[in-house]
């Protein structure tokens, strides 16, 4: 009896190391996905002094260009680019550089103002003059959560409470 109770347990931990390295692995596959650059970083910290910055999507560049950033930045780059469309309140002006300098602002707050969180590839710099306008609020630093994806945190706490719960429920058996 006492080697069937200790079998639950094991296959729970064995339940958890299965689930938790195949999401390690998942994501692993979805990183290697990302298109990688080759631009360097800028030198050093270049935000402003006063402390708020703000990444826009450069005017001029390729529109290709600009076009996969924004796909990369509402995709894989998991920044919230529901403002953008139709009907959001930052649709207008519907242009391409007005969108992607949304979506490029809303992944590098999320990243927490890093330089290099505000590159893709070239086609955004940042900038201390609030790109806001209208009803279309630009995120500025502490305005936004991480993006790190919260599903992890909660499928692992998750499981520790079921491991908990079937530990109790043994302990109560008895």
């Amino acid at each position: 009896m006492r080697n069937e109770v200790m079998v639950l347990p094991c296959l729970l931990l064995l339940h958890c190391y299965v689930v938790l390295t195949m999401e390690t692995i998942t994501q692993e596959k979805a990183e290697a996905a990302i298109p990688v650059t080759t631009l360097s970083p800028p030198e050093g910290n270049t935000t402003f002094l006063a402390g708020t910055s703000w990444c826009v999507a450069l005017p001029g560049v390729s529109q290709i260009d600009l076009q996969n950033a924004l796909d990369w930045a509402c995709g894989l780059g998991m920044a919230d680019c529901k403002p953008i469309q139709h009907g959001g309140a930052c649709f207008d002006p519907d242009t391409l550089v007005s969108h992607a300098s949304y979506a490029f602002n809303n992944y590098y707050q999320q990243n927490g103002n890093s330089d290099i969180a505000c590159n893709f590839g070239g086609t955004a710099t940042l900038t201390n003059i609030d790109p806001s306008h209208g009803k279309c609020n630009f995120a500025s630093p502490g305005s936004v959560g991480s993006s790190a994806p919260s599903s992890l945190k909660c499928k692992t706490s998750f499981i520790w409470v079921k491991f908990a719960g079937i530990l109790l429920l043994l302990y109560l058996r008895r």
